[in-house]
C-alpha cells in the first residue's frame, strides 16, 4: 500500500482501519506512517498523525522513543488540527521526567490562549498538569495558572477539564491512570 498516495486524499475511518491493519505489529510499516507526519504536504502530515492516534496500546509504545521529535514538531506546527493530534499522541505517552521546559512553557501558554482551538487548549491543560505533577514547585506554578482561569467563561469542554484537573490536584493523581 502506498501510504502517501492514500493519505494525500480525504480519508475516512474505514481507510484508517485498513492502514492500521496493514501496519499493526510491524515497526517498519509504523515508521513509514510516522515519517509522513513530517511530510511537507499538510494533508498527508495531518492524516498520518490521525492514523497514529489509532495505534493499539502496544504499537503506540513504538512512539515513546520519538517523543522529542513529536514535541519539536508540535512547537513549530502552524496547522491547528495537526497540532491537536500530535498533542493527543503525546498525551498517550509517559511524561519525560524531568519535563522539557520548552514544551511545558508551550502548554502553559496555549492552555490560556484565546486564539487556540479548545481541543488544543484542553490537551495543553492536561499535558501541563501531567508534566508538573512530579515536581512540587512546578505543580504550585500550575495551580496558580489554573486559579487564574475563570471557568464560567470557558466552553463546556474546557470547563470539564478544568473541573477534572482541580479534582485531580486535590488527590495528587494523574489523569492518565
Amino acid at each position: 500500500m502506498n501510504f502517501k498516495t492514500k493519505l494525500s486524499k480525504r480519508i475516512q475511518m474505514h481507510d484508517i482501519h485498513a492502514i492500521i491493519f496493514a501496519i499493526q505489529n510491524n515497526p517498519k510499516q509504523i515508521k513509514k506512517i510516522y515519517d509522513l507526519v513530517f511530510d511537507p504536504d499538510e494533508t498527508v502530515a495531518y492524516q498520518a498523525a490521525w492514523v497514529l492516534t489509532h495505534l493499539s496500546s502496544q504499537d503506540n509504545q513504538w512512539l515513546y522513543d520519538r517523543q522529542n521529535d513529536l514535541i519539536e514538531e508540535v512547537l513549530i506546527c502552524p496547522h491547528p488540527g495537526k497540532r491537536r493530534i500530535i498533542l493527543a499522541l503525546l498525551y498517550r505517552q509517559p511524561s519525560a521526567n524531568p519535563p522539557r521546559t520548552d514544551f511545558l512553557d508551550f502548554c502553559l501558554e496555549r492552555m490560556v490562549s484565546r486564539t487556540e482551538l479548545p481541543g488544543v487548549q484542553t490537551l495543553c491543560i492536561k499535558l501541563a498538569y501531567e508534566l508538573c505533577l512530579t515536581i512540587p514547585e512546578l505543580l504550585q506554578e500550575f495551580r496558580f495558572a489554573i486559579e487564574l482561569i475563570e471557568p464560567d467563561l470557558l466552553p463546556a469542554s474546557l470547563r470539564a477539564v478544568h473541573r477534572n484537573i482541580r479534582k485531580a490536584m486535590k488527590t495528587g493523581k494523574s489523569l492518565n491512570h
